[in-house]
């Protein structure tokens, strides 16, 4: 919402509401229409694919810096994904037919909600060269950093269970690469929490895996000030 111009934003703003998003919530369910676009402030939302035999992937992720129902911009209000909360926060939300008419009246607000999807298809397309050929330690570095960067903090509630089903591993092969990270000092972690403690290291770890389509969101957004790291502007993580 940050990105939007002043005019734009008036035209929005008579719209939106102001919700808490809760973990395990389901924004939106693949196949089913779409009720309302989300624009978290806070908390993270993953993008799931299913396999065949039904185990869930995360294909991509929204936070602060974005939106869902990248469907709906794109004029069609059946979601191709499952959508779902993993760390809760404040939101907000507008009809999803009511963002449709909007844009569909403000080229400018158009413009914006096209530039955020073409940088969500950057990503996924960088999550697939990801799990297609970099190490699980490798891949973890790079998702922990992604959120970190739409948290904004440092510090996040992760679980393993979670971690392997978002990188679509086994769970002991995330236990071992949080060990090998820790290992290297690049973060701390508890059963239920993790740490960035060298982010440096983690982008190094990530290699090029990590950058591109935030590269691509700050020439597209050179105002927002969200990749990069959690939010200076806020006080330290204790």
């Amino acid at each position: 919402m940050k990105t939007l111009s002043a005019e734009d934003q008036a035209l929005v703003t008579q719209h939106l509401e102001r919700v808490s998003i809760k973990r395990g919530d389901i924004l939106e369910a693949a196949g089913e229409p779409i009720p309302y676009v989300y624009f978290p402030d806070e908390g993270l939302v993953s993008v799931v694919a299913r396999m065949q035999d039904g185990k869930p992937v995360e294909v991509g992720m929204v936070g602060r810096e974005g939106m869902t129902g990248a469907s709906v911009v794109l004029d069609d209000f059946l979601a191709l994904n499952e959508v779902r909360v993993q760390i809760g926060g404040a939101a907000v939300r507008i009809p999803s037919a009511v963002l449709r008419r909007l844009v569909s009246k403000s080229p400018s607000l158009h413009a914006v909600c096209l530039r955020y999807v073409q940088v969500l298809i950057s990503q996924v397309a960088q999550t697939a060269v990801a799990a297609a050929h970099l190490t699980v330690q490798a891949r973890l570095a790079r998702w922990l950093l992604m959120v970190q960067d739409r948290v904004g903090s440092d510090q996040f509630s992760l679980t393993h269970e979670l971690l392997a089903m978002m990188l679509g591993v086994r769970r002991p092969g995330v236990t071992v690469a949080m060990h090998m990270l820790e290992g290297e000092h690049l973060i701390r972690s508890t059963r239920a929490n993790v740490q960035i403690v060298d982010r440096d290291g983690l982008e190094a770890l990530a290699s090029t895996s990590y950058g591109i389509p935030e590269g691509l969101y700050r020439r597209l957004f050179p105002n927002a000030n969200v990749f990069g790291g959690p939010d200076r502007s806020k006080p330290a993580s204790s």
